[in-house]
């Protein structure tokens, strides 16, 4: 039986110290440019919503770090995130490169603004 994680911080323990390190640096990033979203577990994995919307989530792979910034994020960076394997409304971010802190600050920074524009 699967264990249920309680907290962001019992996710990240989970995995070995370099895929800490890489979910720490995506967390802190969330956190600073979405001081006020709301932190969670949501389908298994860290999830952040700003005034009630998802606003992203994130979660750690044997191979990669896969990041969601549904619905438009993607969309919006995909000429940016063309390099990366994707799916619907996601991106792999491989364990073997380094992690694109500078593009995820940017999706969340515009997601953030969505999530504000849609509450007004």
């Amino acid at each position: 039986m699967k264990e249920t994680i309680s907290s962001v911080e019992n996710y990240i323990a989970g995995f070995p110290t370099e895929v800490q390190e890489r979910l720490l640096a995506i967390r802190k990033a969330i956190l600073e440019c979405a001081p006020n979203a709301v932190e969670s577990i949501a389908y298994g994995m860290p999830a952040y919503k700003l005034n009630k919307k998802p606003l992203v989530y994130f979660a750690g792979y044997p191979n990669h770090i896969g990041f969601y910034a549904t619905p438009t994020g993607h969309e919006k960076f995909k000429e940016k995130l063309a390099s990366f394997k994707q799916g619907k409304g996601s991106v792999q971010f491989p364990l073997t490169e380094t992690l694109p802190i500078d593009l995820i600050i940017e999706i969340v920074q515009f997601r953030v603004k969505e999530n504000l524009r849609a509450s007004k």
